[in-house]
């Protein structure tokens, strides 16, 4: 397809703002801006998309199983919380009258663990406006009170197998997207939701538009990947890209636009003028993040195979992407719950000079060397959990680090404990350090760190039919009946694997980041790292050189389960998981990378040994 051709699609704009025409076309399309892709995300994304005057839907991702728990902790401590604020009082203050000027839909799901908190917060600011856009919200993802009888009958957790905490912060349902759709025919305006897909935000707009069914696998699956794709924001349009120093303009980025068909299938692009780049590769290396098995990506409303999906380039800021699958979904919505697993606190100081590295260390031994015997004293028992960091001295890169003789250096000295007054000891030996131990001792703050909350995820399977889907709007609760489903999340037959002809020559050493492109991300205590292969025929070579135990190899310091691998023939790409590889991940780890963000670019560095045709070439591929 060539540029006039992919324009004269995103052209074919043949529906209203509310997403009803008259009538499903093969021509008709449904244009939807990612706003934002976590809670904390910049205020620059919902503004500069409804200034495009591109979209007719306005959608945000804010949750994560870390923000899960932030949000809990906050409605421990004030009952009206438990919402990311940033989506009322920053995003919305800030576009809603033009939304409701250009007829925008809005989906969020702003509403964390209390929804209908923040669809009150949304009222009075739009209130106090003039306005009063149509608010619906989405509920029925809060499991908690079943949680006693799920653990009564010995269910545990389904990644590490431990057994459900005595007592919950909160336990949430992973909901999908039909909720959304019935909350939009209904005539809301804006649709607030708790926890559900992220994807989810995406696809209810398009089930809405379109009239999918939930027996409309592939088209269900091709709206849940065009969501997966924008659900992080700027990672669709140049974030985060392996090739960083390609990507213009990181200040004014442009946040993500998807112009989505009824098969499913969608042009990415973003708004004109815009920093950032759209390109098939970084596109390809957002379908990998955070997937595990791409034949069995399973959401609530289908499980989709990924393996297939085909990225072309149209122009400079198009891309198309096309050939998802999709298959009934399983019985099951997974919950992800959290338990406060007592306190921990974190201080630090910087060392300079020469052997800093050496005298950090030091450092942050004596600290915890000092502090076990005061515990003692005050009748507390030892620390359950400890661990020391070394900022500039690339501790995560275990045998592979190469700034030994670093001469500055930042010492992270991170403590758990059952009690906060416990932490409060460990607080107080920081700062001596300064005097005490070794020279050239400062750091860039003042005061004593404080203690926080220690709330660990966990995830569990429940039945579908255990859980009452509904939305509220004007007033009045409208129930969604979830389809009774039979599918699998068994993987599907491996595609058969193109072979590596080796050819009897000498061969060269040269890093993975000449032959791939990759990115990493998290799924509790499980990294994924997905490796797209810069050119289609060095894909076989890659799979011959870069297998599971040649992985495992280089991150053995990190990584204490099992590597598994997997084949994405559709974009060239090779996805791996990596179990037991984030000390509990989250916010249960310890690590200075607890959501495995630096794994593809650790991995990246690794040297495999190539032929000298393929070197040669490799060099004019990279910087």
């Amino acid at each position: 397809m060539d540029t006039s051709q992919a324009r004269a699609i995103a052209l074919k704009l043949t529906i209203g703002n509310d997403g009803q025409g008259a009538g499903v076309t093969q021509d008709k399309v449904v244009r939807l801006g990612g706003a934002s892709g976590f809670w904390g995300d910049s205020a620059v994304g919902a503004p500069q998309l409804v200034a495009s005057g591109q979209i007719d839907y306005l959608v945000f991702d804010y949750l994560a199983e870390t923000t899960m728990a932030i949000l809990a902790a906050a409605r421990r401590k004030n009952a009206d919380m438990g919402y990311a604020t940033d989506f009322v009082d920053i995003a919305m203050r800030s576009v809603l009258p033009e939304v409701m000027r250009q007829g925008i839909k809005v989906v969020a799901n702003a509403g964390g663990i209390h929804p209908q908190a923040c669809a009150k917060a949304l009222h009075d600011l739009a209130a106090g406006m003039g306005l009063q856009p149509r608010i619906a919200v989405v509920e029925g993802d809060d499991v908690a009170a079943l949680l006693p009888s799920l653990r009564a009958q010995g269910c545990t957790d389904m990644f590490s197998g431990e057994p459900l905490p005595e007592h919950v912060l909160s336990a949430n349902a992973y909901l999908g997207a039909f909720a959304i759709a019935r909350a939009l025919d209904a005539g809301a305006d804006i649709v607030i939701t708790g926890r559900c897909v992220d994807s989810a935000t995406t696809l209810g707009p398009l089930i809405h538009a379109f009239g999918w069914t939930a027996q409309d696998f592939d088209p269900l699956a091709g709206g849940s990947l065009a969501g997966h794709i924008i659900e992080c924001g700027c990672q669709a349009t140049g974030g985060l890209h392996t090739d960083w120093q390609d990507i213009p303009d990181w200040h004014a980025i442009g946040y993500p636009i998807v112009h989505v068909h009824a098969d499913g299938s969608f042009e990415l692009t973003k708004p004109p003028g815009t920093g950032g780049k759209v390109l098939r590769a970084a596109v390809a290396e957002q379908l990998l993040y955070e997937i595990g098995d791409p034949s069995a990506y399973v959401l609530p409303d289908v499980v989709c195979d990924f393996r297939q999906v085909h990225i072309s380039q149209l122009d400079p800021e198009t891309v198309r992407v096309s050939g998802a699958r999709g298959r009934e979904p399983t019985p099951f919505y997974k919950v992800s719950a959290t338990s406060l697993q007592g306190y921990r606190c974190t201080g630090s100081m910087v060392i300079i000079g020469i052997d800093a590295a050496a005298k950090a260390q030091r450092t942050g031994e004596a600290v915890l060397q000092r502090c076990r015997p005061l515990l003692t004293q005050a009748g507390f028992d030892d620390f359950t959990d400890t661990r020391i960091d070394l900022f500039g001295a690339e501790t995560l890169y275990g045998e592979h680090a190469q700034t030994r003789a670093s001469r500055e250096v930042m010492v992270r000295i991170t403590a758990s404990h059952p009690s906060r007054q416990a932490l409060d000891i460990f607080a107080r030996e920081i700062a001596p350090s300064g005097t005490s131990w070794s020279p050239g001792t400062t750091g860039p703050g003042v005061g004593r760190p404080t203690a926080s909350p220690l709330i660990k995820p966990f995830s569990v399977l429940l039945n579908k039919d255990q859980v009452q889907v509904c939305f509220h709007l004007h007033g009045q609760r409208h129930d969604v009946p979830t389809a009774l489903t039979h599918g699998s999340a068994q993987a599907l037959p491996a595609l058969p694997v193109a072979a590596w002809l080796e050819q009897p020559e000498p061969q060269v050493s040269v890093k993975l980041v000449q032959l791939a492109w990759a990115r990493s991300g998290d799924k509790g205590d499980i990294a994924n790292i997905g490796v797209v292969a810069r050119r289609p025929e060095w894909l076989p070579l890659l799979w011959a050189r870069l297998t599971p135990e040649v992985v495992q190899a280089y991150v053995q310091h990190l990584v204490h389960g099992e590597v598994e691998r997997f084949y994405l023939p559709g974009i060239s790409a090779i996805n791996f998981m990596l179990h037991q590889a984030l000390d509990g991940g989250g916010p249960a780890s310890c690590r200075i990378d607890p959501l495995g963000k630096g794994m593809a670019q650790m991995l990246l560095d690794l040297e495999l040994l190539v032929p000298p045709s393929v070197a040669a070439q490799a060099q004019t591929s990279t910087h």
